[in-house]
């Protein structure tokens, strides 16, 4: 298996998220579009994408969200991290959601 590449790179970052029964759908809205908003907001992120489940084999543990954003590198993942308008979206993430997994990875193609 190939080494992790340095700080240079594509960097996607995802997040899978299984949220909590009494999340309100108004309210799931209102994160997903804070999520996409946070495109303006963070100079280091480039690209978001967020979808619903439609796995066909039951395999998907529960989690019911993914959230992608597309960075030039881990350099901007961090920002993205640290950034004001990011820590503000987490805690209201946080509040809804019962499980998450999150991963970074830097895409390489197989062909």
């Amino acid at each position: 298996m190939a080494a992790a590449a340095g700080s240079g790179g594509m960097v996607k970052h995802l997040v899978l998220a299984r949220f909590k029964e009494e999340a309100m759908p108004e309210a799931l809205d209102q994160l997903i579009r804070r999520y996409g908003g946070l495109v303006h907001a963070v100079p280091s992120m480039k690209l978001v994408f967020w979808g619903t489940d439609v796995t066909v084999l039951d395999t998907h543990e529960g989690f019911t969200h993914v959230f992608e954003s597309t960075f030039e590198n881990t350099k901007g993942v961090k920002e993205y991290i640290a950034h004001p308008s990011h820590v503000e979206f987490v805690d209201e993430f946080l509040a809804l959601a019962e499980k998450m997994l999150l991963m970074d990875y830097k895409p390489a193609a197989t062909n």
